[in-house]
């Protein structure tokens, strides 16, 4: 099986931050992903049955949609899923080649489809569902944060982000060092209360939710003063044209 690197205090942790706020389910990100990583770091990702109502073949970005709450309290939530680069990811720990590894660099969780052997077991042990098995090549592939982007030197600063943070439209996806306290995506995880899935388990997912917000809800107030009534207007200028705009 495989081993993890050492866990240091203050190492680089990189993962997404994912607003469920503003995510409008456009489906933006799953689509840049899957036109970025068709043709890098570990294309291709193959289309089963391309036109049906799932989204069959590999995609490291898959977005549900769900009905929360009842009432005025209810709301649609859409809930983007991949992988989350777990800190202890089990995904790593039940490999038997090694395929599937942890860089201690920046904890992003890889894998390396020449050693993989296909036997699906880190599928099996991701509790989030997020591996995707590539029945052409027999080998499994998952999200890997666009690795091939974000150190690219000959891409603009600012657009070394993964696909999928460079084109929501919502601003709702963030890409940063979690490890880093100071960092954008840390003090915006602090700020509104960012949760990890299922911390229960124990995997230590690096990225980040931010819950939906509560709506305000419409204050009334007082009535409205509707204004005097016809016969109280006592001025003839007033008084004619409330005539004429009440006709």
């Amino acid at each position: 099986m495989t081993s993890l690197p050492e866990s240091k205090p203050g190492a680089k942790k990189l993962g997404l931050v994912i607003d469920l706020d503003t995510c409008v389910g456009c489906q933006a990100c799953a689509t840049n992903c899957k036109e970025w990583n068709t043709s890098g770091h570990m294309a291709p990702l193959p289309d089963r049955h391309p036109y049906s109502a799932g989204q069959e073949g590999v995609w490291f970005n898959r977005v549900h949609s769900y009905e929360a709450g009842d009432g005025e309290d209810g709301r649609t939530v859409h809930f983007p899923r991949s992988c989350l680069h777990c800190e202890t990811p089990a995904c790593v720990t039940v490999c038997p080649t090694g395929a599937s590894y942890k860089r201690a660099e920046d904890g992003i969780v890889l894998v390396n489809t020449d050693m993989c052997i296909g036997c699906q077991l880190c599928a099996w042990a991701c509790p989030y569902g997020a591996r995707e098995f590539d029945d052409d090549q027999g080998v499994m592939k998952k999200c890997t944060l666009c690795v091939d982007r974000i150190y690219n030197e000959h891409i603009p600063e600012e657009r070394r982000v993964p696909a999928c943070v460079s084109t929501c439209p919502a601003n709702a996806r963030h890409f940063g060092d979690l490890g880093d306290p100071d960092s954008a995506v840390s003090k915006l995880v602090a700020e509104r209360g960012g949760i990890e899935l299922m911390p229960e388990l124990g995997y230590k997912p690096v990225n980040r939710y931010l819950p939906p917000r509560r709506a305000p809800k419409a204050d009334a107030g007082p009535p409205k003063d509707a204004g005097p009534l016809p016969s109280q207007i006592t001025n003839p200028l007033l008084r004619w044209v409330d005539k004429v705009l009440s006709r």
